[in-house]
């Protein structure tokens, strides 16, 4: 029973941990924010380079996936349970923290995969937390899947690959995107309330005051006029229903005019290039910027920049880079959420997103040499999730898969040959033995004796 019971905690753990990590590693700037958020709630965030928080989001996420990883194959079985039962402890207790003091609405502890409350991840948390401890009182009980001299090929190998997830993720986007912004959304629709949906609920209570004495009272049991109105004070009850977009706008700079529904509704396709903040917003990569607003010319699309930064900033880069398509003011945290690169560019047709591209990976002019209607690129492309974890499950899983495939298969012949081995030499050390005690036969001849 104990056996099965640290098994099953170390595969639940072992779960979490590996979708934990790598939903913060296909994703790093997102946790970098989500780190941020954490500081600036604690007054230290302008303490800790931008740098330095995209650094810890790398190493934390690779720490979980790898972690997750050993204890799913039982490497280094008293090591990796000690150092999970670390980290669930030290989570568990920031989590605490977040559900009583409240200072960011969730923990990001799987990204935007799945948000939890901060009640949610404390309980969650504490059960994990629990697991942990089964796993480290008893962690001999956990049934090892490879030998002892394979172990540092999975190890090396998931170190490698879970920091490429990062860093192709940092070059070109997400590979797995979670954000309501990502390609092949509908932002009107985003944006819609369904008729049937939760109304946010609000409470009022009145003050009234009768011979000297206060009270208080609701709608429902509201008192006569004899009593004299103070005061009251509403509050909301509950928040209703929220639509995954609900702070997209886009105001022009020069003239102030709101141009979000126009430009939603437009049955052409529109460029958006995205810089949240132009003043750290990557430079290298300005002539492919200007060419592809110059094709947009060419062809009569729309070309807009947003942008979250001022009038100076915006005329610094302008006279900088040449820019002569018109910028817009949106929300910096929604321009963030938008797209994971500063700048990053958006394809957009009918409020439908088409196309995604970091800075890093822009559109040329040998892919831009039509009109979109007839190339691959005004159309929405066809990498399905299911095709992606596939790639994954290829890239990743398969290869220890076989591994652990192949190091028991030798275990096996091992085993066996060792045991055939053994057979055969007790068989031919029982054979000598018997030669040895058996008597000599009647009428034999002693060695050496000459034979008539």
């Amino acid at each position: 029973m104990k056996k099965i019971v640290v098994n099953i905690a170390r595969f639940v753990l072992a779960v979490v941990l590996i979708l934990s990590g790598f939903v913060k590693a296909v994703d790093p700037l997102g946790t970098q924010y989500k780190i941020t958020d954490y500081l600036d709630a604690l007054h230290l965030g302008q303490y800790v380079p931008d740098t330095l928080a995209l650094g810890a989001s790398i190493l934390l996420s690779a720490l979980e996936f790898i972690l997750g990883t050993l204890l799913m194959l039982a490497i280094r079985r008293r090591t990796v349970s000690l150092l999970v039962l670390l980290l669930m402890s030290v989570m568990t207790l920031i989590t605490l923290w977040l559900a009583v003091a409240n200072p960011i609405s969730d923990c990001g502890c799987f990204g935007d995969a799945l948000v939890l409350t901060n009640w949610q991840t404390f309980f969650k948390n504490v059960i994990l937390l629990m697991l942990s401890l089964a796993v480290w009182k008893w962690p001999l009980s956990m049934v090892r899947f490879l030998s002892r001299s394979k172990q540092w090929i999975v190890i090396n190998y998931t170190a490698v690959f879970i920091l490429v997830v990062s860093g192709w993720s940092l070059y070109d986007l997400p590979y797995f995107d979670f954000r309501p912004y990502h390609i092949g959304a509908n932002i009107p629709e985003g944006m819609s309330i369904p008729d049937d949906a939760e109304q946010p609920q609000f409470e009022t209570t009145f003050i009234l005051e009768r011979n000297g004495e206060r009270r208080e009272f609701t709608t429902d049991n509201y008192p006569d006029s004899t009593w004299t109105f103070v005061d009251s004070k509403t509050v909301q009850t509950s928040a209703g229903y929220v639509p995954p977009i609900h702070d997209f706008s886009m105001t022009l700079v020069d003239t102030g005019v709101d141009i979000t529904d126009s430009l939603l509704n437009l049955q052409s396709y529109v460029f958006l290039l995205v810089a949240p903040t132009l003043e750290m917003a990557d430079d290298s990569r300005l002539d492919l910027i200007n060419e592809v607003h110059a094709y947009a010319q060419e062809y009569d699309y729309p070309f807009y920049c947003l942008t979250a930064s001022g009038t100076k900033a915006i005329t610094i880069w302008r006279e900088q880079t040449g820019a002569e398509y018109p910028f817009c003011h949106t929300d910096e945290t929604t321009l963030k959420t938008i797209i994971r690169s500063n700048p990053g560019l958006l394809l957009m047709k009918n409020g439908t997103i088409i196309r995604k591209w970091s800075h890093n990976r822009l559109p040329d002019e040998y892919a831009l040499n039509a009109p979109l209607e007839k190339l691959e690129l005004g159309q929405l492309p066809d990498d399905s999730v299911p095709g992606k974890i596939l790639v994954v499950l290829m890239w990743y899983v398969l290869p220890l898969l076989l591994l652990s495939l192949i190091d028991r298969y030798w275990e096996i012949k091992s085993f066996f040959s060792y045991t055939t081995n053994n057979k055969k030499n007790n068989e031919k050390e029982n054979r000598s033995r018997q030669l040895e005690n058996e008597p000599e036969p009647a009428g034999g001849h002693c060695p050496g004796q000459g034979v008539e």
